[in-house]
């Protein structure tokens, strides 16, 4: 044959072409050809809780959805990766398959091919053919609806669990996600934007109370520690479901030296240089090891979502706010969050609407709105950001609590966001120290510490003053140096709440060294060295010590009327504490103006005003004019009442000067009464031991026995 051939095939048609004799065999081999999941009937998770703890109420809830009859239901188990949702799901899983009845399906729908997959599973289990099967698997007839139809005309009612469904355009896409009056749908999501399910039950999954939560780590490591061991340990944790998990799993499977609760929740502060999150990450061996197993991966995953769904910027918003700390943060700090190009003034609002939908951080209902997130979560981002991220980031954090913060803080209750921000400041520190930001940037937080110390003092709270100045002392000092202005000003503050607290030694002490540091760095006119003087002199009043302290007083008037001029506000506090301390009726006398001064220049209830008028009643008394106090000290107790309230430290102050008036001038009867309600309210304020109290109590005595003529 010498013609040439010419030939085509479409589809499935084969075609043969020879020349000569050509002896052809083809053999068809026709057998199994399953791509999806081994089965459909068994959760498929990696282990399942030992114990379900707490989500009692959410069961309650669930367990409605698999009574008999009961169909056309879809519950939507929503919230942070880690929080428990698929523990639940499981443990409703083995009630329905048990007790109930019914036939549990368990499909994973983390992606589209896994969903698809398990689905048409599904539809095979509940009796469809090779054929139906093959045709909805090549395209020739709609998956979903072949699904769906075997499930409508199941003969037993079933439980489903679309498990994992954090990207809901999945189901949406495909039409998987239905009722049907047979049975029930479980779905797990990070996915918590209620467009999302519309006619579902919503069911949000946070983290575990203390309790609970200790005894999910008791459960798994019971030989490791007591559960108040454990209770420790979770609060370390933010008792997350799955890190709880995770470190329980370690501690059981340790065999060389077996580390106890103690010694797990030690290493966890990094103590020992070991990384904590990499710390709990190892424990995912005992729960299956794959990436929603990890700490450090499991939140990537909603990022990468994010990031796919067009919303990039959500994860540098994430980042911004791991320099915070996981304590309700007032959504008014992110006004003016730009990060530049990454993250734009006009896209913050979608950034964080990511976030929020994706389970990464929730609102939170207080007197003012608050944004929450995990602590875990803000660590593991921390850790993963790029370093030349780092910088900025720190930058704009301190930035945002500067704009925050006020900068200088009137006395008294300070507003409602104030004091919520003082966790996130220490964060801060915390966060820029890991980091190594630069000095301005260091220095920057260390201001945020220092207003918002203030702030804490100037409410009336000297203990959290002393404790959140103390910390950031601490903190900041190794880096920037004891020399360093934001250092001092910061052990300034220490130095003041010591004071406040009666602990008069002690703050004489700092006062003394930071003065000496002062005058050898700064020198011996600036303002922060005549601040230190004048703080000191406090102390040593207090001490009887009231020669040394009057030559530190004239030191800061002279200098403050140098540098300021003679009615500026610090001068006039440095006037004040003069007169405060004077016992020479002409001297007070020719200070007496000051207060007409202060009425003039800034009202007659202004803090400073009130103050000064309140060191001139108590200068009159000491200098034997009560007479002349009285009608001082009653304006003045009147002033602090109306503007600061009764137990304001310093309204007590001047309750205590009226008393002592009121007894000089012989009416106790009236001093008693004051000075009962002086007693008791340094007591609830300062503590029963508080030099100031005792003071008070024996006011009250020396009354008392004045009444009783003994």
């Amino acid at each position: 044959m010498s013609s040439g051939n010419n030939a085509w095939a479409e589809g499935q048609g084969r075609v043969f072409q020879a020349s000569g004799d050509q002896h052809i065999i083809e053999q068809h081999y026709y057998g199994a050809n399953w791509t999806g999941p081994d089965t459909v009937r068994r959760p498929s998770v990696g282990r399942a809780p030992v114990v379900l703890r707490d989500r009692s109420g959410e069961m309650d809830r669930l367990r409605v959805g698999i009574e008999p009859g009961v169909g056309n239901c879809v519950y939507v188990l929503h919230g942070l990766g880690g929080c428990g949702k698929t523990a639940v799901a499981y443990a409703l899983f083995q009630d329905a398959t048990g007790q109930a009845g019914r036939i549990g399906l368990w499909v994973n729908a983390s992606d589209s091919a896994s969903l698809r997959a398990g689905m048409l599973a599904v539809a095979a289990d509940r009796g469809a053919s090779d054929g139906e099967l093959m045709g909805a698997r090549s395209g020739l007839r709609p998956a979903a609806d072949l699904v769906w139809h075997y499930l409508d005309h199941s003969d037993q009612p079933w439980l489903l669990v679309l498990d994992n469904a954090d990207d809901p355009t999945i189901l949406r896409d495909g039409g998987w996600l239905r009722t049907s009056p047979t049975g029930t749908v479980v779905v797990t999501t990070r996915q918590a934007a209620a467009h999302w399910w519309p006619g579902a039950e919503l069911l949000q999954f946070g983290v575990l109370p203390r309790e609970e939560a200790a005894l999910v780590l008791h459960d798994l490591a019971p030989h490791a520690g007591s559960v108040e061991d454990a209770a420790a340990v979770a609060d370390r944790l933010g008792r997350l479901p799955l890190a709880l998990t995770l470190a329980g799993g370690f501690l059981a499977h340790q065999v060389i030296n077996p580390w106890t609760l103690a010694d797990y929740g030690h290493q966890l502060g990094g103590n020992a240089g070991l990384d904590p999150i990499e710390l709990i990450d190892q424990g995912a061996v005992a729960v299956g090891g794959d990436s929603r197993h990890l700490l450090s991966r499991t939140w990537q995953l909603s990022l990468d979502a994010l990031a796919t769904q067009g919303l990039p910027e959500a994860g540098r918003l994430l980042r911004l706010l791991s320099c915070w700390a996981n304590d309700p943060l007032p959504l008014s700090t992110l006004s003016g969050a730009e990060l530049g190009p990454e993250l734009p003034d006009s896209h913050v609002e979608s950034a964080l609407r990511g976030l929020l939908d994706h389970s990464l951080s929730e609102l939170v209902s207080r007197e003012i709105r608050c944004l929450r997130t995990h602590g875990v979560l803000l660590d593991s981002v921390a850790r993963t950001t790029p370093a030349d991220q780092r910088e900025q980031l720190a930058a704009t954090a301190s930035r945002l609590l500067l704009a925050a913060l006020p900068e200088v803080p009137d006395r008294g209750a300070q507003e409602p966001h104030v004091n919520l921000l003082a966790p996130h400041v220490i964060a801060l520190l915390r966060r820029a120290i890991n980091w190594a930001v630069s000095q301005p940037t260091m220095e920057a937080a260390a201001e945020c510490a220092h207003r918002i110390a203030t702030a804490v003092h100037r409410s009336g709270d000297y203990t959290s003053a002393l404790a959140l100045s103390s910390e950031a002392v601490e903190l900041v000092a190794p880096r920037l140096g004891k020399e360093n202005v934001s250092v001092i000003r910061l052990r300034q503050r220490v130095g003041r709440a010591l004071f406040r607290l009666g602990r008069f030694e002690e703050s004489e002490a700092l006062h003394r060294e930071v003065l000496e540091i002062c005058e050898r760095t700064l020198g011996a006119e600036e303002p922060d060295t005549l601040e230190t003087c004048l703080k000191l002199s406090a102390p040593l009043v207090n001490l009887n010590r009231e020669a040394d302290a009057l030559s530190l007083i004239r030191r800061a008037v002279e200098g403050r009327i140098r540098l300021f001029g003679a009615e500026h506000p610090l001068t006039v506090l440095a006037r004040t504490s003069l007169l405060a301390q004077s016992i020479n009726p002409e001297d007070i006398a020719a200070d007496s103006a000051l207060v007409t001064e202060c009425y003039r220049q800034f009202g007659e209830n202004h803090p400073l005003t009130l103050r000064v008028e309140l060191d001139y009643a108590y200068a009159l008394r000491r200098s034997g004019n009560p007479t002349g106090s009285l009608p001082h000290i009653r304006a003045a107790f009147a002033g602090h009442v109306q503007r600061f309230g009764l137990d304001y430290p310093i309204t007590l102050n001047a309750r205590s000067t009226l008393t002592a008036v009121l007894t000089a001038l012989g009416r106790h009867a009236e001093a008693i009464e004051h000075a009962e309600a002086l007693v008791e309210g340094r007591t609830r304020v300062l503590g029963p031991e508080h030099p100031w109290t005792l003071r008070a109590q024996e006011l009250l005595h020396q009354n008392r026995r004045a009444q009783s003529g003994t």
